[in-house]
């Protein structure tokens, strides 16, 4: 039995360093946000000083590890062999949980996490031990778990979400009104200020969250207790002289220099206190088999009272756990995914909005505008003039530069970001209240954006949207946690045997789920959403709508193949597959119109006449997009229906429109794909016959009506798969001609210009 426990303790050491990775790949967006979506340091810089912060972090974190070991549960009331079994599961449900936020690019906490899978183990372990007893009923559980903890995390989810809302808000506006958008227009005496309150706050942060609860603190104790506001208050004199100096003689912009040391700060909050989520269960099971395999009783008889005495971690195991965390820093793609989505919804400007309306946020957004109406009826026209100078946006130059892209919010509100987060994470640790560094950075983020008008009448209802999803996934997260950490512990009580196969399970959905994101993430790129900064010439309207032609013909091909082959096989799956198919083209097309508004203001001024080309493009390219929409939806609802199958004469009819459409989409996508514009007329010429096809098709269908045909709704589906293919056609002509048109304009006044200039070269 002992070699099965030491495979289990290899296993989670596995475990540990995976945790580490899906881990970090979540919670760097704690610190991380702010910096990349102000643009006040280089990327490199960033991560430089985040993974500064990590190992700092790191080395300081070794005296946090109890919440693994007796934060949840009462270690004496369980023997070595189940607390293996809720190690093992809670490693398990955790990987799992995080992979699947981090994914879909959702921030979640990883305290909570691991706090409710914990608990959702424990729980049915003790269950479990109740019913095998003879004498203890359920009220007993109560010996066994640590409820009280969970209700605290439960009230600092709720606690914190709304504090630090509403504080960031606050502040966020103040110092709106101080500054405006015009930070490096005051007087530097004010800047000082700011950035020796800023500092102080950070600096103390540090000292609180990272060091305070170490060894290292013993040290400096009594220079600390009963002297915080002392120290406080001498930080502030100091920093804000260094201040004055770094603007006055070396033109340091603080603001900057505030981003990057809130950064750090942050960055080592994060790995002195979260290393626990990730490493602390499976340090916990080596302290529990080390004391199991000295004591030489039976691991189903052997109480781990052991877990409730301190033991400080080994500072090797730590400094291996933050080079893990640093390396993820660098090279996930996931952790980027859950960045963007804090910075979307805290971004200044419109733009592609990742989440959909919901009827909550209308709800949300109709109230907040109409208390805004309330607020705008009480205060004197003077003093509304007043603030909305201060939140006038400056008109930011573009550049020419293709890799240039816009801030999503400017350094005030990236400092904002930092210090807050930090005093309230600080505030909340030295009063020992729980709280996730997850929803306060997150929630202190949306507060700034709200005040900050970012959530203007164009975005609301999306931010508002997507806030409220991020929300709603953090409780999930603690539902989730709780269930499935219960099942998995359950089939590992059950049969030992359940361990590697659901360590396979894990290693196959990982596998599964890296794959899925980085096909997503090819898709994503191969989308061309309009919301960069450079200016777009004709030749890029050419560029940008050729692109979309080549790859719409591809896809619309390949769906029409695709529907026509399950409808003649009357493969239902299929069907419905290639149908979510269709809409995602139909959404992608819909994207593009919406931000048909930041094409035309990219646009240069001697381009501006293109931009009535390019909307009839893309008004073309929904056209035909529809059309094999309304095609593949009457095919689905015909075979869902369990209607009969169609005629061997109407598929080879359909066969033979297939073919041909075939023919003509690939040519289409290659004279795109080639900018071979010329060709285009030969394609106009021989559509004529695939017009035809169809209407023969249309006409010997009315002759079998007449004659042989007996199924209502066949004929329905036929006709309308035909008349929508017409339309399909007819769009696709119109398209081409319209692209022609354009393109024999464009030569004839090249042509002209070259004329003109060797006349004038004359």
């Amino acid at each position: 039995m002992g070699d099965t426990f030491i495979l289990m303790l290899i296993a989670l050491a596995v475990l540990a360093v995976v945790d580490l990775v899906v881990g970090v790949s979540n919670d760097a967006v704690n610190f991380l946000n702010s910096a990349i979506g102000s643009k006040a340091i280089s990327i490199r810089n960033i991560m430089i000083i985040a993974s500064v912060g990590v190992f700092f972090g790191a080395i300081t974190s070794s005296g946090m590890m109890e919440v693994a070991r007796k934060g949840i549960f009462n270690p004496g009331m369980f023997m070595f062999q189940d607390i293996m079994f809720i190690f093992m599961a809670v490693m398990i449900t955790d990987i799992l949980l995080l992979d699947i936020f981090n994914s879909l690019g959702m921030p979640t906490s990883t305290t909570v996490s691991i706090v409710f899978e914990l608990l959702g183990a424990a729980v049915i372990i003790s269950i479990l031990k109740i019913s095998a007893s003879d004498t203890e009923t359920m009220s007993a559980i109560w010996n066994y778990i640590n409820y009280e903890t969970a209700t605290k995390i439960i009230l600092g989810i709720l606690l914190s979400v709304v504090v630090a809302f509403s504080i960031g808000a606050i502040v966020q506006y103040i110092s709106r009104l101080i500054y405006s958008f015009h930070f490096e227009q005051k007087a530097s005496w004010i800047n000082a200020l700011f950035g020796g309150f800023a500092i102080t706050a950070i600096t103390y942060f540090i000292i609180v969250k990272g060091i305070k609860g170490t060894p290292f603190y013993d040290n400096i104790n009594h220079l600390i207790e009963g002297n915080s506001l002392l120290i406080i208050a001498g930080s502030f004199v100091v920093w804000t002289l260094i201040s004055q100096l770094l603007i006055s003689l070396f033109k340091i912009n603080i603001l900057k220099l505030i981003i990057g040391v809130g950064t750090f700060s942050l960055a080592m909050a994060f790995s002195g206190n979260d290393l626990v989520n990730f490493i602390g269960v499976p340090i916990a099971a080596w302290n529990s088999y080390q004391a199991w395999s000295a004591s030489g009783v039976a691991a189903d008889a052997f109480t781990m009272t052991v877990l409730a005495n301190k033991v400080p971690s080994n500072t090797w195991l730590l400094l291996i756990a933050g080079a893990v965390m640093v390396i993820t820093l660098w090279t996930s793609k996931k952790a980027r995914s859950v960045i963007d989505t804090g910075i979307n919804l805290s971004r200044q400007g419109d733009g592609h909005e990742k989440f959909k309306p919901n009827p909550l946020s209308r709800t949300v957004v109709r109230a907040a505008m109409g208390i805004n109406i309330g607020i705008n009826y009480i205060l004197p026209k003077k003093t509304i003039s007043f603030i909305n100078n201060k939140f006038q946006k400056p008109v930011i130059s573009v550049t020419n530069k293709k890799n240039y892209e816009v801030p999503a919010f400017d350094l005030v509100r990236a400092s904002i970001n930092l210090v807050v987060a930090g005093i309230l994470i600080s505030i909340a640790t030295s009063m020992k209240l729980p709280l996730s560094t997850t929803y306060v950075t997150f929630m202190v983020a949306m507060g700034t954006s709200l005040a900050d008008r970012a959530w203007g009448r164009e975005s609301a209802v999306y931010r508002v949207a997507g806030v409220l999803n991020v929300i709603g996934g953090w409780f999930l997260t603690a539902l989730v946690a709780f269930i499935v950490a219960a099942i998995i512990a359950y089939l590992i009580s059950w049969h030992i045997v359940m361990v590697p196969v659901l360590l396979l399970v894990v290693a196959l959905l990982l596998v599964r789920s890296t794959i899925l994101h980085r096909k997503k993430s090819k898709e994503i790129k191969k989308q061309l959403y309009i919301e960069r900064a450079e200016l777009i010439t004709i030749n890029g309207v050419i560029e940008e709508s050729s692109d979309h032609i080549s790859e719409v013909a591809q896809r619309v091909s390949k769906l029409f193949t695709n529907v026509f082959t399950d409808l003649a096989k009357h493969d239902l799956n299929k069907l419905r597959k290639t149908d979510k198919h269709v809409q995602k083209l139909n959404d992608e097309i819909d994207d593009l119109k919406d931000n048909v508004f930041y094409f035309i203001k990219s646009l240069d001024d001697t381009s501006v006449q293109a931009s009535k080309f390019y909307i009839l493009v893309l008004g073309y390219l929904q056209d035909i997009a529809q059309s094999i929409s309304f095609i593949s939806r009457a095919s689905f609802k015909h075979v869902n229906n369990n209607h009969k199958n169609l005629k061997k004469g109407q598929l080879k009819d359909l066969k033979h429109i297939d073919d041909q459409l075939t023919d003509l989409l690939t040519r289409v996508s290659v004279v795109f794909e080639n900018r071979s514009f010329d060709d285009l007329n030969e394609i106009l010429i021989e559509k004529q016959q695939l017009l035809k096809d169809v209407s023969s098709s249309i006409e010997r269908q009315v002759s079998r009506i007449r004659t042989e045909e007996t199924s209502a709704k066949n004929t329905t589906l036929y006709f309308s798969i035909l008349l929508e293919t017409q339309d399909l056609v007819s769009a696709l002509m119109n398209l081409l001609q319209t692209y022609e048109e354009f393109h024999l304009s464009r030569k004839n006044t090249e042509k002209q210009q070259r004329e003109l200039t060797k006349k004038a070269s004359i």
